[in-house]
Protein backbone atom coordinates (compact mmCIF):
# COMPACT_ATOMS: atom_id res chain seq x y z
CA UNK A 1 0.00 0.00 0.00
CA UNK A 2 1.24 3.47 -0.90
CA UNK A 3 0.01 6.35 1.20
CA UNK A 4 0.67 10.06 1.15
CA UNK A 5 -0.81 12.25 3.86
CA UNK A 6 0.01 15.95 3.84
CA UNK A 7 -2.37 17.33 6.48
CA UNK A 8 -4.83 18.87 4.03
CA UNK A 9 -4.61 16.00 1.54
CA UNK A 10 -4.40 12.24 1.61
CA UNK A 11 -3.86 9.83 -1.30
CA UNK A 12 -3.89 6.10 -0.56
CA UNK A 13 -3.29 3.41 -3.19
CA UNK A 14 -4.04 -0.26 -2.51
CA UNK A 15 -1.51 -3.07 -2.52
CA UNK A 16 -0.21 -4.91 -5.58
CA UNK A 17 2.08 -4.45 -8.59
CA UNK A 18 -0.13 -1.69 -9.94
CA UNK A 19 0.54 0.37 -6.80
CA UNK A 20 4.26 -0.22 -7.24
CA UNK A 21 4.04 1.03 -10.83
CA UNK A 22 2.21 4.16 -9.65
CA UNK A 23 4.99 4.84 -7.15
CA UNK A 24 7.64 4.33 -9.80
CA UNK A 25 5.88 6.83 -12.07
CA UNK A 26 5.70 9.31 -9.18
CA UNK A 27 9.46 8.86 -8.67
CA UNK A 28 10.06 9.49 -12.35
CA UNK A 29 7.91 12.60 -12.37
CA UNK A 30 9.73 13.92 -9.31
CA UNK A 31 13.10 13.25 -10.95
CA UNK A 32 11.93 15.16 -14.03
CA UNK A 33 10.92 18.12 -11.79
CA UNK A 34 7.48 18.10 -13.38
CA UNK A 35 5.60 19.63 -10.42
CA UNK A 36 8.05 22.48 -10.06
CA UNK A 37 8.15 23.18 -13.78
CA UNK A 38 4.35 23.12 -13.94
CA UNK A 39 4.12 25.60 -11.06
CA UNK A 40 6.68 27.81 -12.81
CA UNK A 41 4.49 27.81 -15.92
CA UNK A 42 6.71 25.79 -18.24
CA UNK A 43 4.58 25.20 -21.38
CA UNK A 44 6.92 22.58 -22.88
CA UNK A 45 5.89 19.79 -20.50
CA UNK A 46 3.34 18.34 -22.93
CA UNK A 47 5.37 18.50 -26.13
CA UNK A 48 5.68 20.88 -29.05
CA UNK A 49 2.11 20.46 -30.31
CA UNK A 50 0.67 21.59 -26.96
CA UNK A 51 3.13 24.36 -26.22
CA UNK A 52 1.22 27.31 -27.67
CA UNK A 53 -1.97 26.37 -25.82
CA UNK A 54 -0.19 25.56 -22.56
CA UNK A 55 1.63 28.89 -22.67
CA UNK A 56 -1.66 30.71 -22.01
CA UNK A 57 -3.33 28.16 -19.72
CA UNK A 58 -1.11 27.72 -16.65
CA UNK A 59 -2.06 30.63 -14.38
CA UNK A 60 -4.27 28.32 -12.27
CA UNK A 61 -1.27 27.10 -10.29
CA UNK A 62 -0.92 30.51 -8.57
CA UNK A 63 -4.61 31.27 -8.02
CA UNK A 64 -4.53 30.76 -4.23
CA UNK A 65 -2.56 34.03 -4.14
CA UNK A 66 -3.63 35.88 -7.28
CA UNK A 67 -7.37 35.49 -6.60
CA UNK A 68 -7.22 37.07 -3.16
CA UNK A 69 -7.96 40.63 -4.42
CA UNK A 70 -11.37 39.33 -5.51
CA UNK A 71 -12.42 38.68 -1.92
CA UNK A 72 -12.99 42.32 -0.98
CA UNK A 73 -14.78 43.02 -4.26
CA UNK A 74 -17.15 40.08 -3.73
CA UNK A 75 -17.82 40.97 -0.09
CA UNK A 76 -18.58 44.59 -0.98
CA UNK A 77 -21.04 43.63 -3.71
CA UNK A 78 -22.75 41.10 -1.45
CA UNK A 79 -23.12 43.77 1.22
CA UNK A 80 -24.67 46.21 -1.28
CA UNK A 81 -27.13 43.60 -2.52
CA UNK A 82 -28.17 42.53 0.96
CA UNK A 83 -28.72 46.16 1.93
CA UNK A 84 -31.23 46.28 -0.93
CA UNK A 85 -32.94 43.06 0.18
CA UNK A 86 -31.36 41.00 -2.62
CA UNK A 87 -30.19 37.69 -1.16
CA UNK A 88 -31.22 35.03 -3.71
CA UNK A 89 -28.47 34.11 -6.17
CA UNK A 90 -29.20 32.46 -9.51
CA UNK A 91 -26.21 31.34 -11.56
CA UNK A 92 -26.40 31.02 -15.34
CA UNK A 93 -23.34 29.09 -16.46
CA UNK A 94 -22.20 25.87 -18.11
CA UNK A 95 -19.35 23.45 -17.41
CA UNK A 96 -16.52 25.11 -15.52
CA UNK A 97 -18.70 28.16 -14.94
CA UNK A 98 -21.23 26.23 -12.85
CA UNK A 99 -19.78 22.96 -11.55
CA UNK A 100 -17.27 24.47 -9.10
CA UNK A 101 -19.62 27.04 -7.52
CA UNK A 102 -22.24 24.34 -7.14
CA UNK A 103 -19.78 22.18 -5.18
CA UNK A 104 -18.54 25.14 -3.12
CA UNK A 105 -22.03 26.21 -2.04
CA UNK A 106 -23.20 22.64 -1.41
CA UNK A 107 -20.20 22.01 0.84
CA UNK A 108 -20.88 25.29 2.66
CA UNK A 109 -24.59 24.55 3.00
CA UNK A 110 -25.70 27.79 1.36
CA UNK A 111 -28.37 28.02 -1.38
CA UNK A 112 -27.49 28.66 -5.00
CA UNK A 113 -29.88 28.16 -7.92
CA UNK A 114 -27.84 26.81 -10.83
CA UNK A 115 -29.05 27.05 -14.42
CA UNK A 116 -26.92 24.78 -16.60
CA UNK A 117 -29.82 23.60 -18.71
CA UNK A 118 -32.02 24.48 -21.65
CA UNK A 119 -35.01 22.65 -20.18
CA UNK A 120 -37.84 25.20 -20.11
CA UNK A 121 -39.43 23.69 -17.00
CA UNK A 122 -36.26 23.99 -14.97
CA UNK A 123 -35.69 27.57 -16.10
CA UNK A 124 -39.34 28.42 -15.40
CA UNK A 125 -38.94 27.11 -11.85
CA UNK A 126 -35.99 29.45 -11.34
CA UNK A 127 -38.04 32.35 -12.72
CA UNK A 128 -40.84 31.50 -10.30
CA UNK A 129 -38.63 32.38 -7.35
CA UNK A 130 -38.89 35.79 -5.71
CA UNK A 131 -37.42 38.10 -8.35
CA UNK A 132 -37.54 41.03 -5.93
CA UNK A 133 -34.79 39.25 -3.95
CA UNK A 134 -32.87 37.83 -6.93
CA UNK A 135 -29.53 38.63 -8.51
CA UNK A 136 -28.51 36.78 -11.69
CA UNK A 137 -24.85 35.91 -12.15
CA UNK A 138 -24.16 35.41 -15.85
CA UNK A 139 -20.95 33.42 -16.14
CA UNK A 140 -19.29 32.60 -19.46
CA UNK A 141 -15.59 32.50 -20.28
CA UNK A 142 -16.09 32.92 -24.02
CA UNK A 143 -18.96 35.32 -23.54
CA UNK A 144 -20.94 33.58 -26.27
CA UNK A 145 -22.25 30.39 -24.58
CA UNK A 146 -25.70 29.89 -26.12
CA UNK A 147 -27.34 28.44 -23.01
CA UNK A 148 -26.05 31.24 -20.77
CA UNK A 149 -26.98 33.94 -23.26
CA UNK A 150 -30.50 32.50 -23.40
CA UNK A 151 -30.79 32.60 -19.60
CA UNK A 152 -29.59 36.20 -19.55
CA UNK A 153 -32.17 37.26 -22.12
CA UNK A 154 -35.01 35.45 -20.36
CA UNK A 155 -34.20 36.87 -16.92
CA UNK A 156 -33.62 40.36 -18.26
CA UNK A 157 -37.09 40.27 -19.79
CA UNK A 158 -38.60 38.85 -16.59
CA UNK A 159 -36.98 41.51 -14.39
CA UNK A 160 -38.30 44.31 -16.58
CA UNK A 161 -41.77 42.73 -16.71
CA UNK A 162 -41.77 42.69 -12.90
CA UNK A 163 -40.90 46.37 -12.76
CA UNK A 164 -37.31 45.73 -11.71
CA UNK A 165 -34.42 47.48 -13.44
CA UNK A 166 -32.71 44.44 -14.97
CA UNK A 167 -29.29 46.09 -15.17
CA UNK A 168 -29.24 46.48 -11.38
CA UNK A 169 -29.75 42.74 -10.91
CA UNK A 170 -27.29 41.23 -13.37
CA UNK A 171 -23.68 40.49 -12.48
CA UNK A 172 -21.30 39.20 -15.14
CA UNK A 173 -18.21 36.98 -14.92
CA UNK A 174 -16.31 36.67 -18.17
CA UNK A 175 -12.92 36.96 -19.80
CA UNK A 176 -11.64 40.45 -20.68
CA UNK A 177 -13.03 41.91 -23.91
CA UNK A 178 -15.40 39.02 -24.53
CA UNK A 179 -18.71 39.71 -26.32
CA UNK A 180 -20.44 39.37 -22.94
CA UNK A 181 -18.27 42.05 -21.36
CA UNK A 182 -19.03 44.37 -24.26
CA UNK A 183 -22.76 43.75 -23.96
CA UNK A 184 -22.68 44.10 -20.17
CA UNK A 185 -20.88 47.44 -20.28
CA UNK A 186 -23.29 48.73 -22.91
CA UNK A 187 -26.32 47.63 -20.87
CA UNK A 188 -24.92 49.04 -17.62
CA UNK A 189 -25.11 45.77 -15.70
CA UNK A 190 -24.52 45.92 -11.95
CA UNK A 191 -20.99 44.58 -11.93
CA UNK A 192 -18.53 42.93 -14.34
CA UNK A 193 -15.84 40.63 -12.98
CA UNK A 194 -13.03 40.07 -15.47
CA UNK A 195 -11.62 36.58 -15.00
CA UNK A 196 -8.05 35.53 -15.63
CA UNK A 197 -7.85 34.75 -19.37
CA UNK A 198 -4.86 32.46 -18.79
CA UNK A 199 -6.94 29.86 -16.98
CA UNK A 200 -9.09 27.36 -18.90
CA UNK A 201 -12.69 26.86 -17.88
CA UNK A 202 -12.29 23.45 -16.25
CA UNK A 203 -9.32 24.72 -14.20
CA UNK A 204 -11.18 27.85 -13.07
CA UNK A 205 -12.61 26.77 -9.69
CA UNK A 206 -10.44 29.26 -7.80
CA UNK A 207 -10.96 32.14 -10.24
CA UNK A 208 -13.87 34.56 -10.39
CA UNK A 209 -15.92 31.82 -12.06
CA UNK A 210 -15.92 29.77 -8.88
CA UNK A 211 -15.56 32.49 -6.26
CA UNK A 212 -18.05 35.15 -7.37
CA UNK A 213 -21.32 33.16 -7.41
CA UNK A 214 -20.30 31.11 -4.37
CA UNK A 215 -19.20 34.18 -2.42
CA UNK A 216 -22.35 36.13 -3.27
CA UNK A 217 -24.39 33.13 -2.11
CA UNK A 218 -22.63 33.18 1.27
CA UNK A 219 -19.86 30.57 1.04
CA UNK A 220 -16.60 31.34 2.83
CA UNK A 221 -14.43 31.74 -0.26
CA UNK A 222 -11.58 33.25 1.77
CA UNK A 223 -11.31 29.92 3.61
CA UNK A 224 -11.41 28.10 0.26
CA UNK A 225 -8.38 30.04 -1.00
CA UNK A 226 -6.60 29.51 2.32
CA UNK A 227 -7.10 25.75 1.99
CA UNK A 228 -5.66 25.82 -1.50
CA UNK A 229 -2.76 28.03 -0.40
CA UNK A 230 -1.83 25.57 2.34
CA UNK A 231 -1.68 22.75 -0.20
CA UNK A 232 0.15 24.70 -2.93
CA UNK A 233 3.73 24.21 -1.66
CA UNK A 234 3.17 20.47 -1.24
CA UNK A 235 1.76 20.13 -4.75
CA UNK A 236 4.64 22.11 -6.24
CA UNK A 237 7.30 19.94 -4.60
CA UNK A 238 9.30 17.52 -6.74
CA UNK A 239 9.18 14.71 -4.21
CA UNK A 240 7.58 11.28 -4.27
CA UNK A 241 5.28 12.17 -1.38
CA UNK A 242 3.72 14.94 -3.45
CA UNK A 243 0.10 13.63 -3.57
CA UNK A 244 -0.42 15.06 -7.07
CA UNK A 245 2.50 13.04 -8.45
CA UNK A 246 1.27 9.89 -6.78
CA UNK A 247 -2.29 10.41 -8.00
CA UNK A 248 -1.12 11.19 -11.54
CA UNK A 249 1.11 8.10 -11.38
CA UNK A 250 -1.87 6.00 -10.29
CA UNK A 251 -4.00 7.22 -13.19
CA UNK A 252 -1.17 6.77 -15.70
CA UNK A 253 -0.28 3.28 -14.46
CA UNK A 254 -3.91 2.24 -14.51
CA UNK A 255 -4.41 3.35 -18.11
CA UNK A 256 -1.21 1.57 -19.14
CA UNK A 257 -2.82 -1.62 -17.75
CA UNK A 258 -6.01 -1.01 -19.72
CA UNK A 259 -8.02 0.76 -17.01
CA UNK A 260 -9.37 3.56 -19.16
CA UNK A 261 -12.28 4.33 -16.80
CA UNK A 262 -12.14 6.02 -13.40
CA UNK A 263 -15.11 5.06 -11.22
CA UNK A 264 -15.81 7.76 -8.60
CA UNK A 265 -17.90 7.34 -5.48
CA UNK A 266 -18.32 9.74 -2.60
CA UNK A 267 -17.60 8.03 0.71
CA UNK A 268 -18.31 10.65 3.39
CA UNK A 269 -16.02 13.25 1.81
CA UNK A 270 -18.13 16.18 2.97
CA UNK A 271 -17.81 17.56 -0.57
CA UNK A 272 -21.17 16.85 -2.26
CA UNK A 273 -20.98 16.95 -6.04
CA UNK A 274 -17.17 16.97 -6.17
CA UNK A 275 -17.12 13.92 -8.45
CA UNK A 276 -19.23 15.82 -11.01
CA UNK A 277 -16.64 18.61 -11.02
CA UNK A 278 -13.77 16.12 -11.35
CA UNK A 279 -15.68 14.39 -14.15
CA UNK A 280 -15.42 17.45 -16.37
CA UNK A 281 -11.82 18.14 -15.45
CA UNK A 282 -10.62 14.63 -16.28
CA UNK A 283 -12.82 13.83 -19.28
CA UNK A 284 -12.32 17.11 -21.09
CA UNK A 285 -8.60 17.26 -20.30
CA UNK A 286 -7.66 13.69 -21.27
CA UNK A 287 -10.31 12.47 -23.73
CA UNK A 288 -8.68 13.14 -27.08
CA UNK A 289 -6.50 11.58 -29.75
CA UNK A 290 -8.32 8.27 -29.24
CA UNK A 291 -7.22 7.88 -25.64
CA UNK A 292 -8.09 9.28 -22.22
CA UNK A 293 -9.67 8.55 -18.87
CA UNK A 294 -13.45 8.31 -18.70
CA UNK A 295 -14.90 9.23 -15.28
CA UNK A 296 -17.91 7.16 -14.20
CA UNK A 297 -19.71 8.76 -11.26
CA UNK A 298 -21.60 6.17 -9.22
CA UNK A 299 -23.91 6.29 -6.22
CA UNK A 300 -21.64 4.68 -3.61
CA UNK A 301 -18.82 2.23 -2.96
CA UNK A 302 -21.12 -0.74 -2.42
CA UNK A 303 -21.72 -3.49 -4.98
CA UNK A 304 -21.97 -3.50 -7.90
CA UNK A 305 -20.37 -0.05 -8.29
CA UNK A 306 -16.90 -0.90 -6.97
CA UNK A 307 -16.86 -4.65 -6.39
CA UNK A 308 -17.77 -5.44 -10.00
CA UNK A 309 -15.95 -2.53 -11.65
CA UNK A 310 -13.77 -4.80 -13.79
CA UNK A 311 -10.15 -4.61 -14.87
CA UNK A 312 -10.81 -1.71 -17.24
CA UNK A 313 -11.57 0.63 -14.34
CA UNK A 314 -9.82 2.33 -11.45
CA UNK A 315 -12.07 2.77 -8.41
CA UNK A 316 -11.65 6.04 -6.52
CA UNK A 317 -13.26 6.67 -3.14
CA UNK A 318 -13.57 10.33 -2.19
CA UNK A 319 -13.37 10.62 1.59
CA UNK A 320 -13.06 7.52 3.78
CA UNK A 321 -11.09 4.46 2.62
CA UNK A 322 -12.97 1.40 1.39
CA UNK A 323 -11.67 -2.11 0.80
CA UNK A 324 -13.01 -2.09 -2.78
CA UNK A 325 -11.35 1.21 -3.69
CA UNK A 326 -8.15 1.17 -5.70
CA UNK A 327 -7.42 4.76 -4.68
CA UNK A 328 -8.76 6.84 -1.81
CA UNK A 329 -8.43 10.62 -1.88
CA UNK A 330 -9.48 13.01 0.85
CA UNK A 331 -8.87 16.60 1.83
CA UNK A 332 -10.39 20.03 2.22
CA UNK A 333 -12.26 21.47 -0.75
CA UNK A 334 -9.75 24.14 -1.73
CA UNK A 335 -6.86 21.69 -1.48
CA UNK A 336 -8.81 19.04 -3.41
CA UNK A 337 -9.52 21.39 -6.30
CA UNK A 338 -5.81 22.12 -6.68
CA UNK A 339 -4.76 18.49 -6.18
CA UNK A 340 -6.95 17.15 -8.97
CA UNK A 341 -5.96 20.00 -11.31
CA UNK A 342 -2.26 19.20 -10.80
CA UNK A 343 -2.81 15.45 -11.07
CA UNK A 344 -4.91 15.75 -14.24
CA UNK A 345 -2.46 18.07 -15.99
CA UNK A 346 0.43 15.78 -15.06
CA UNK A 347 -1.51 12.70 -16.16
CA UNK A 348 -1.85 14.43 -19.52
CA UNK A 349 1.93 14.38 -19.81
CA UNK A 350 1.97 10.65 -19.09
CA UNK A 351 -0.75 10.07 -21.71
CA UNK A 352 1.06 12.18 -24.30
CA UNK A 353 -1.86 14.55 -24.89
CA UNK A 354 -2.56 18.26 -24.48
CA UNK A 355 -4.67 18.59 -21.31
CA UNK A 356 -5.69 22.18 -22.04
CA UNK A 357 -7.57 22.00 -25.34
CA UNK A 358 -10.99 20.54 -26.23
CA UNK A 359 -10.84 19.97 -29.99
CA UNK A 360 -14.06 17.97 -30.30
CA UNK A 361 -16.46 20.07 -28.21
CA UNK A 362 -17.35 22.54 -30.95
CA UNK A 363 -18.69 19.88 -33.34
CA UNK A 364 -21.92 19.34 -31.38
CA UNK A 365 -22.45 23.10 -31.06
CA UNK A 366 -22.07 23.56 -34.81
CA UNK A 367 -24.51 20.73 -35.51
CA UNK A 368 -27.09 22.21 -33.11
CA UNK A 369 -26.77 25.66 -34.68
CA UNK A 370 -27.24 24.21 -38.15
CA UNK A 371 -30.51 22.62 -37.02
CA UNK A 372 -31.71 25.88 -35.48
CA UNK A 373 -30.85 27.73 -38.69
CA UNK A 374 -32.46 25.21 -41.04
CA UNK A 375 -35.95 25.90 -42.46
CA UNK A 376 -37.43 22.86 -40.71
CA UNK A 377 -35.58 23.52 -37.45
CA UNK A 378 -35.01 20.65 -35.05
CA UNK A 379 -37.92 18.60 -36.32
CA UNK A 380 -37.80 14.95 -35.31
CA UNK A 381 -38.31 12.17 -37.90
CA UNK A 382 -40.92 9.42 -37.69
CA UNK A 383 -40.30 7.20 -34.65
CA UNK A 384 -38.99 3.70 -35.10
CA UNK A 385 -41.54 2.50 -32.55
CA UNK A 386 -44.02 3.86 -30.03
CA UNK A 387 -44.56 2.17 -26.69
CA UNK A 388 -47.10 4.15 -24.68
CA UNK A 389 -45.32 7.35 -23.56
CA UNK A 390 -42.01 6.34 -25.19
CA UNK A 391 -41.02 7.01 -28.81
CA UNK A 392 -37.78 5.53 -30.13
CA UNK A 393 -35.48 7.06 -32.78
CA UNK A 394 -32.20 5.79 -34.18
CA UNK A 395 -29.45 8.00 -35.62
CA UNK A 396 -26.66 6.61 -37.78
CA UNK A 397 -25.92 3.15 -39.08
CA UNK A 398 -26.82 1.04 -36.03
CA UNK A 399 -30.18 -0.69 -36.38
CA UNK A 400 -32.12 -2.93 -33.98
CA UNK A 401 -33.71 -6.25 -35.02
CA UNK A 402 -36.70 -5.87 -37.30
CA UNK A 403 -39.97 -5.55 -35.37
CA UNK A 404 -38.28 -5.26 -31.95
CA UNK A 405 -40.39 -3.98 -29.06
CA UNK A 406 -39.05 -1.52 -26.50
CA UNK A 407 -37.55 -4.22 -24.26
CA UNK A 408 -35.82 -5.94 -27.20
CA UNK A 409 -34.74 -2.58 -28.61
CA UNK A 410 -32.93 -1.53 -25.44
CA UNK A 411 -31.50 -5.00 -25.02
CA UNK A 412 -30.13 -4.95 -28.57
CA UNK A 413 -28.69 -1.49 -27.98
CA UNK A 414 -26.85 -2.61 -24.84
CA UNK A 415 -25.55 -5.60 -26.79
CA UNK A 416 -24.03 -3.12 -29.27
CA UNK A 417 -21.65 -1.80 -26.59
CA UNK A 418 -18.19 -3.11 -27.51
CA UNK A 419 -16.28 -5.39 -25.14
CA UNK A 420 -14.95 -3.24 -22.28
CA UNK A 421 -16.80 -0.29 -23.78
CA UNK A 422 -19.31 1.90 -22.01
CA UNK A 423 -22.90 3.03 -22.14
CA UNK A 424 -23.59 6.75 -21.88
CA UNK A 425 -27.04 7.68 -20.62
CA UNK A 426 -27.88 11.30 -21.48
CA UNK A 427 -31.06 12.92 -20.15
CA UNK A 428 -32.18 16.16 -21.81
CA UNK A 429 -34.72 16.73 -19.06
CA UNK A 430 -35.33 18.80 -15.94
CA UNK A 431 -32.78 17.63 -13.38
CA UNK A 432 -35.02 18.80 -10.55
CA UNK A 433 -38.47 17.58 -11.60
CA UNK A 434 -37.21 14.58 -13.59
CA UNK A 435 -34.48 13.59 -11.12
CA UNK A 436 -35.69 9.98 -11.02
CA UNK A 437 -34.22 9.50 -14.52
CA UNK A 438 -30.80 9.26 -12.88
CA UNK A 439 -31.84 5.96 -11.28
CA UNK A 440 -31.75 4.38 -14.74
CA UNK A 441 -27.94 4.56 -14.70
CA UNK A 442 -27.65 2.35 -11.65
CA UNK A 443 -30.20 -0.17 -12.91
CA UNK A 444 -28.63 -0.47 -16.35
CA UNK A 445 -25.16 -0.93 -14.88
CA UNK A 446 -26.37 -3.48 -12.35
CA UNK A 447 -28.36 -5.58 -14.82
CA UNK A 448 -25.92 -5.48 -17.74
CA UNK A 449 -22.49 -5.28 -16.12
CA UNK A 450 -21.61 -2.50 -18.58
CA UNK A 451 -19.85 0.60 -17.28
CA UNK A 452 -22.56 3.26 -17.50
CA UNK A 453 -22.23 7.02 -17.22
CA UNK A 454 -25.05 9.49 -16.67
CA UNK A 455 -25.23 13.12 -17.75
CA UNK A 456 -27.88 15.81 -17.81
CA UNK A 457 -28.09 17.38 -21.26
CA UNK A 458 -26.84 19.79 -22.43
CA UNK A 459 -24.70 20.10 -19.28
CA UNK A 460 -22.61 17.01 -20.11
CA UNK A 461 -21.75 18.50 -23.53
CA UNK A 462 -19.51 20.90 -21.61
CA UNK A 463 -18.01 18.00 -19.64
CA UNK A 464 -17.80 14.40 -20.88
CA UNK A 465 -18.87 15.51 -24.38
CA UNK A 466 -15.21 15.94 -25.34
CA UNK A 467 -14.33 12.39 -24.31
CA UNK A 468 -17.28 10.90 -26.22
CA UNK A 469 -15.93 12.28 -29.49
CA UNK A 470 -12.19 12.38 -28.84
CA UNK A 471 -11.49 9.55 -26.38
CA UNK A 472 -11.71 5.79 -26.77
CA UNK A 473 -14.34 5.12 -29.42
CA UNK A 474 -16.10 2.31 -27.61
CA UNK A 475 -19.21 4.01 -26.28
CA UNK A 476 -22.90 3.64 -27.11
CA UNK A 477 -25.17 6.61 -26.46
CA UNK A 478 -28.69 6.43 -25.08
CA UNK A 479 -30.42 9.81 -25.21
CA UNK A 480 -33.61 10.62 -23.34
CA UNK A 481 -35.61 13.66 -24.44
CA UNK A 482 -39.10 14.71 -23.45
CA UNK A 483 -42.06 16.86 -24.36
CA UNK A 484 -42.02 20.15 -22.45
CA UNK A 485 -45.28 20.92 -20.69
CA UNK A 486 -44.47 24.60 -20.99
CA UNK A 487 -42.02 26.40 -23.22
CA UNK A 488 -40.13 29.67 -22.92
CA UNK A 489 -39.27 31.90 -25.87
CA UNK A 490 -35.76 33.32 -25.90
CA UNK A 491 -36.15 37.11 -26.34
CA UNK A 492 -34.35 38.39 -29.40
CA UNK A 493 -33.80 34.90 -30.80
CA UNK A 494 -35.90 32.94 -33.32
CA UNK A 495 -36.19 29.87 -31.11
CA UNK A 496 -37.55 28.75 -27.76
CA UNK A 497 -35.77 26.78 -25.06
CA UNK A 498 -37.56 23.56 -26.02
CA UNK A 499 -36.43 23.98 -29.63
CA UNK A 500 -32.87 24.66 -28.53
CA UNK A 501 -32.87 21.67 -26.18
CA UNK A 502 -34.01 19.27 -28.91
CA UNK A 503 -31.55 20.76 -31.39
CA UNK A 504 -28.73 20.11 -28.95
CA UNK A 505 -29.73 16.47 -28.56
CA UNK A 506 -30.16 15.91 -32.29
CA UNK A 507 -26.96 17.78 -33.11
CA UNK A 508 -24.88 15.71 -30.71
CA UNK A 509 -26.49 12.51 -31.99
CA UNK A 510 -25.46 13.42 -35.53
CA UNK A 511 -21.85 14.04 -34.52
CA UNK A 512 -21.67 10.75 -32.60
CA UNK A 513 -23.25 8.83 -35.47
CA UNK A 514 -20.70 10.38 -37.86
CA UNK A 515 -18.07 8.70 -35.70
CA UNK A 516 -19.90 5.40 -36.25
CA UNK A 517 -21.12 5.19 -32.67
CA UNK A 518 -24.54 3.64 -31.86
CA UNK A 519 -27.10 6.29 -30.88
CA UNK A 520 -30.63 5.57 -29.63
CA UNK A 521 -32.99 8.37 -28.59
CA UNK A 522 -36.01 7.68 -26.41
CA UNK A 523 -38.47 10.56 -26.47
CA UNK A 524 -41.00 10.79 -23.63
CA UNK A 525 -44.37 12.21 -24.60
CA UNK A 526 -45.24 12.09 -20.89
CA UNK A 527 -42.11 12.49 -18.79
CA UNK A 528 -43.27 10.95 -15.53
CA UNK A 529 -44.96 7.98 -17.19
CA UNK A 530 -42.09 7.61 -19.65
CA UNK A 531 -39.43 7.40 -16.94
CA UNK A 532 -41.56 4.83 -15.12
CA UNK A 533 -41.88 2.78 -18.32
CA UNK A 534 -38.11 2.90 -18.89
CA UNK A 535 -37.42 1.93 -15.27
CA UNK A 536 -39.67 -1.09 -15.77
CA UNK A 537 -37.98 -1.97 -19.05
CA UNK A 538 -34.37 -1.82 -17.86
CA UNK A 539 -35.15 -4.29 -15.07
CA UNK A 540 -35.32 -7.01 -17.70
CA UNK A 541 -32.30 -5.93 -19.74
CA UNK A 542 -29.16 -8.04 -19.49
CA UNK A 543 -26.05 -8.61 -21.55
Amino acid sequence: MTEVDNTALSVVIGDGPWAQEAGELADRLAAEAVAGELTAGNPTLWGADAESEAAVRLAWTTLPKTSRPLLGEIAALRGELHAEGVDRVVLAGMGGSSLAPEVITAAAGVPLTVLDTTDPGQVADALAGDLSRTVLVVSSKSGSTVETDSHRRIFEHAFEAAGIAAASRIVVVTDPESPLETAARAAGYRHVFRADPHVGGRYSALTAFGLVPAGLAGADVEKLLAEAASAAPVLAADERDNPALLLAGALGAALARGAEKVVFADNDSGLPGFADWAEQLIAESTGKDGTGLLPVVVEGVSAPNFVDAGDDATTVALGSPDAAATVTVSGSLGASFLLWEYATAIAGRLLGINPFDQPDVEAAKVAARSLLDSPSGATAPTPLLVDGPVEAYVTGSWRPPEGAGLDELIGAFVAAVPEKGYLSLQAYLDREQDASAAVLRRELARNTGVQTTFGWGPRFLHSTGQYHKGGHQNGAFLQITGVAEEDLPVPGRPYSLATLQLAQALGDATVLADRDRPVLRLHLTDRLAGIARLAQTVQGVSR
